[in-house]
């Protein structure tokens, strides 16, 4: 019997002892998938690298990007997605008078993904939704291209092995729908524009997107690839990048008259620090009384304040070229950045997918801008200066001549009509905001017509 009981505990330690092994045999396997990171290099996964726009914003041809979510991440996406929008729309920008909700953008999930790029992978990459009215008009009326935008350490505390994942020296990138655009390039021709002209603007290029969420990759069409202002604009464009940046949304982005309020001068750099005294200094110098009693006072304040001659440039270049939805006729898509090299409030344009058209809520500003009121102060009462209204208008004529050229622009976007032609045409219903072959043709048609108009309507507002 003893021999039995024996012969029974060695067989069932064994067992134990098989069982065991089998077991820590599946962990290794299953930590030899999580931790499996092969594809990583510093040179393009690490933030030791430099921010390399020659691979990330490539000009002569259209990226690929591959985003595979898990079918359980997909679903949290869209319950989220439909929990925030709904059947009620939501922010949808505005302005005063405009009727238009000012709230900031949606505050979509995060969720993770794995991220290809020329047979590269990106681990855990966090994506979510984003846009304000692009956003929500795009899914009330069920259109799935909707925008994205991407955290290459959104989940480093969860895998602490991929603390500062970068994307070839990039942490944050936008990829852009080209919302209501037939012809995919409003928003990164305007962008472009306002860099050629001297002023801080993020990169873009153009880019395609395939989504996996579990049942296999899905054509999402050509994208706007955009560079994210807090992220390396700064660092790029600015000598210093440790500045207060804002992005102004809602009634206060108009400062006019009573209409300040610190919590819509979202903080986008120095986040805890509280002191908002350089955004607020600019409202109350602009809606001081000096304007009319002292006006030189008035102005050198001003120009202690904010980069006017920047403001002035941008305000030629975005009224020249048409680009309605922004200061002006809405109360938001511009940043604000203060920049240590002069402690003044730069100007620094975003989101330009309406510009280069006459535009919606009743068209884009007139060049004169006489029917802009004060309740766009910025315009109305720098406009009522003659120095500043003749700043403007050699501005006005400096763009179209050294930028905004006819024959230049034209020969451009025949060239991105090729370079986009078969991957517009290969947008699939659901997933486009073209309805037929020829509507791409006829946008782009109509960017080359637009262009002679407003240079002969700057050539005849100067005269």
């Amino acid at each position: 019997m003893k021999k039995q009981i024996l012969g029974y505990i060695i067989v069932t330690l064994l067992m134990i002892l098989v069982t065991s092994c089998r077991k820590s045999d599946l962990n290794d396997e299953i930590e030899g998938v999580i931790s499996d990171y092969s594809d990583w290099t510093d040179e393009t996964h690490s933030n030791n690298a430099n921010p390399d726009y020659s691979i990330v914003f490539e000009q002569n041809t259209v990226l690929r990007f591959d985003i595979e979510i898990s079918s359980s991440n997909w679903s949290i996406m869209q319950s989220d997605l439909a929990d925030q929008l709904g059947s009620s729309g939501g922010p949808g920008g505005g302005g005063p008078g405009g009727g238009g909700v000012t709230t900031s953008d949606y505050d979509m999930v995060w969720v993770p993904c794995s991220f290809r790029f020329n047979d590269t992978e990106w681990y855990n990459v966090g994506v979510r939704y984003k846009g304000n009215s692009s956003l929500s008009s795009a899914y009330q009326s069920g259109n799935n291209k909707l925008s994205f935008k991407l955290d290459f350490d959104e989940f480093e505390d969860d895998y602490p092995e991929l603390n500062n994942q970068r994307f070839y020296g990039f942490k944050q990138l936008n990829l852009n729908n080209n919302f209501d655009d037939a012809s995919l390039m409003r928003e990164k021709v305007g962008a472009d524009l306002f860099r050629e002209f001297g002023l801080a603007s993020a990169q873009t290029t153009f880019c395609v997107i395939y989504v996996d969420n579990g049942t296999g990759p899905q054509y999402y069409g050509v994208y706007t690839l955009v560079e994210e202002v807090d992220d390396t604009v700064l660092e790029s464009q600015f000598n210093d990048d440790n500045g207060n940046l804002y992005k102004p949304d809602g009634d206060a982005a108009s400062f006019a008259f009573g209409t300040y309020d610190e919590s819509e001068m979202e903080k986008k750099s120095n986040e805890e620090d509280s002191d908002y005294s350089d955004v607020e200094s600019l409202y109350n110098i602009i809606v001081s009384s000096d304007r009319t009693t002292n006006t030189d006072q008035w102005k050198s304040n001003l120009e202690s304040a904010l980069d006017v001659d920047g403001f002035l440039k941008w305000l030629a270049a975005n009224t020249v070229m048409q680009n309605w939805d922004t200061y002006g006729k809405m109360t938001h898509n511009y940043y604000l950045y203060n920049n240590p090299d002069n402690s003044l409030l730069t100007w620094i344009p975003w989101d330009n997918n309406e510009a280069l058209q006459d535009g919606k809520m009743g068209g884009a500003l007139s060049l004169s801008l006489s029917e802009v009121g004060n309740e766009w102060p910025l315009i109305r009462y720098l406009m009522d200066i003659d120095e500043y209204e003749q700043i403007y208008k050699e501005y006005t004529q400096q763009f179209i001549d050294e930028v905004f050229i006819t024959s230049d622009m034209v020969a451009k976007y025949s060239s991105y009509y090729e370079l986009l032609k078969e991957d517009a045409y290969s947008e699939e219903s659901g997933y486009t905001y073209i309805n037929y072959d020829s509507n791409f043709d006829q946008a782009v048609t109509a960017l080359k017509t637009h262009v002679q108009s407003r240079n002969n309507a700057v050539l005849s507002y100067i005269n």
